[in-house]
């Protein structure tokens, strides 16, 4: 038995040796996968920022914040440079903090109210969605608007690019780019395929840096 377990000890190491040159791809692609959403988050946001502030500020319809315009230019800015940030791999671990902030403000203010599932689609009941009653809400709306549309509306046209639906708006795409921004703060922009690597590298003289 306990030779079972050298061998398998020993060709586990020799698994983790082979992986550790290639340790880079996994910050890559979490940054490769964030940056454009974040750009363009803040290229919206930058295009209309009154109306923006207008909607942070507002308590009837909006998220009744304070400093309302100032919270606006932040976000988009932190959004949108932060975005570029990680696609170049450039201060990944401090890019990392205030996307965290902004995620973690977004959720707070913007989803919680509406549970943990962004899409009715996910009628899995789990232990931390707790909005299951809009759940099933949502779905009636969304098979009476479907009726609607193919009483009145051409619905094999409406529907070519993909199905009809309505947005729950839980906090899960938050809270999911939320842990991706925390992998980062730990893990850096990644070795061999970030801007920090070369420049650690370039400062420390190590080809085993962790940027």
């Amino acid at each position: 038995m306990s030779g079972i377990f050298n061998w398998f000890n020993r060709a586990y190491c020799c698994f983790v040796k082979f992986l550790r040159p290639l340790d880079g791809l996994g910050p890559l692609a979490l940054r490769l996968f964030l940056a454009p959403i974040f750009i363009l988050a803040g290229l919206n946001k930058l295009d209309s920022i009154g109306e923006v502030a207008a909607w942070f500020g507002n308590p009837d319809w909006g998220l009744g914040l304070p400093a309302p315009l100032l919270l606006a230019w932040l976000a988009a800015l932190t959004e949108f440079l932060g975005g570029i940030a990680l696609l170049l791999g450039l201060a990944v671990r401090l890019i990392s903090i205030p996307l965290l902030v902004t995620m973690a403000v977004a959720a707070i203010t913007a989803h919680w109210q509406y549970g943990w599932h962004a899409l009715p689609e996910q009628t899995l009941v789990v232990p931390w969605e707790w909005r299951n009653d809009l759940i099933g809400e949502v779905i009636i709306r969304k098979e009476r608007a479907i009726d609607l549309l193919k009483e009145h509306g051409d619905y094999d046209w409406l529907t070519e690019s993909g199905n009809i639906t309505i947005l729950k708006n839980g906090i899960e795409f938050a809270a999911t780019y939320f842990v991706m921004l925390l992998a980062l703060l730990f893990s850096g922009g990644g070795r061999f395929v970030s801007l920090d690597y070369w420049i650690a590298r370039r400062a420390c003289g190590k080809s085993d840096i962790n940027p």
